[in-house]
């Protein structure tokens, strides 16, 4: 089976939501509050990533 472009986005946006929840989670169990912050910034940064791929995937639906 071969995967389309859309295809490839939405595993990209799952990917990448996962990836969100892991470092929230990581920043709440965390005790020091350097790495904490840290692992909130990735999370914010990942949830840039997931909107442009939302944005992508709601445009090219549109074609």
């Amino acid at each position: 089976m071969e995967l389309t472009t859309q295809d490839y986005l939405k595993k990209a946006l799952l990917d990448t939501q996962e990836r969100i929840r892991d470092f929230q989670n990581y920043s709440q169990i965390v005790e020091d509050e350097e790495i904490s912050d840290c692992f909130k910034r990735f999370a914010e940064n990942e949830g840039l990533q997931a909107s442009e791929l939302q944005k992508l995937i709601s445009k090219k639906l549109g074609q």
